[in-house]
């Protein structure tokens, strides 16, 4: 695993705690979709923390369907822990770092990334795989190249935008994080 992005991510964690002067985050409680980061429930709220997964998550199916390894940064941010969705902003705006609350959420992120891999398949486009989302009105969304390992700007069934970043570790270590509730997208 690539041990740069998992401590890329525990800082800006931290960072996120820091700046709220709290020591869990907090989401909405859905006692149907638990995931092993909940400490406990206040309310309609479930209180957090990242935890990391025990066993990373397995991209070998992802792998197989793109005919290429999976970018070790790809596996790293998914595989690093179990956890809500981070809220952040860079110097391009608003930035939503999707997270995988449980093996459930990573069987639906493999499900969208497999539709998304046949719309760049169709479009005859590299295969990129998204990790986070931008301003909530907005369609666009950040992505890793599959190849390169760059951090692209995106809108759904077109090529690329622009590279934001030459990789995510760098990408990651420039957020701030913000202490709004995360949204659903």
């Amino acid at each position: 695993m690539n041990h740069k992005v998992n401590a890329a991510l525990s800082g800006l964690f931290q960072a996120a705690l820091d700046k709220s002067r709290q020591d869990s985050f907090s989401t909405r409680f859905d006692p149907s979709f638990r995931s092993e980061c909940e400490i406990s429930q206040t309310g309609d709220d479930t209180l957090w923390l990242p935890r990391a997964q025990s066993l990373a998550v397995d991209f070998s199916g992802l792998a197989n369907a793109v005919g290429a390894p999976i970018h070790p940064d790809i596996c790293a941010y998914y595989g690093s822990y179990w956890a809500g969705t981070l809220e952040s902003t860079s110097q391009e705006g608003h930035v939503s770092l999707i997270q995988l609350w449980n093996a459930d959420d990573f069987d639906r992120l493999i499900g969208n990334l497999i539709g998304h891999l046949m719309t760049k398949q169709r479009l005859k486009q590299p295969f990129t795989v998204f990790f986070a989302n931008t301003e909530h009105d907005s369609e666009l969304f950040l992505s890793i190249d599959n190849e390169s390992g760059q951090v692209l700007l995106e809108e759904p069934a077109k090529a690329p935008l622009r590279v934001v970043e030459q990789d995510l570790v760098t990408f990651l270590k420039r957020l701030t994080p913000v202490t709004t509730e995360a949204r659903i997208y």
